[in-house]
């Protein structure tokens, strides 16, 4: 299972950039990566894992701007396309198997 968290947050203020470093680097901390600019997915082993990781987020909520959370099955991931520009980038790491925490 994985958890994408899809953002859109102001950053026209010190305060408003503040809040927004502080979000992206707790979902860095609590191992997400970013798949696109203010998109970012974690693998989970189990739904009642995901919904610990979406209640964090939901803990750590700017004021403003918006937050989405979507949770896909692994096959659901594996399905997605992706598509490059001139310039191909390394595919995001994919764990092989459930990992164990």
């Amino acid at each position: 299972m994985w958890v994408l968290v899809l953002f859109d947050l102001p950053t026209d203020t010190k305060e408003a950039k503040d809040q927004y470093r502080y979000f992206r680097e707790s979902l860095l901390e609590d191992g997400y990566q970013m798949l696109q600019y203010s998109v970012y997915s974690r693998p989970c082993p189990s739904e009642e894992n995901a919904n610990t990781h979406s209640s964090r987020i939901q803990r750590i909520l700017p004021p403003d701007g918006h937050v989405r959370i979507l949770t896909l099955t692994d096959k659901q991931f594996e399905r997605m396309i992706v598509f490059f520009g001139k310039v191909r980038h390394k595919p995001e790491w994919q764990p092989d198997q459930i990992m164990l925490f």
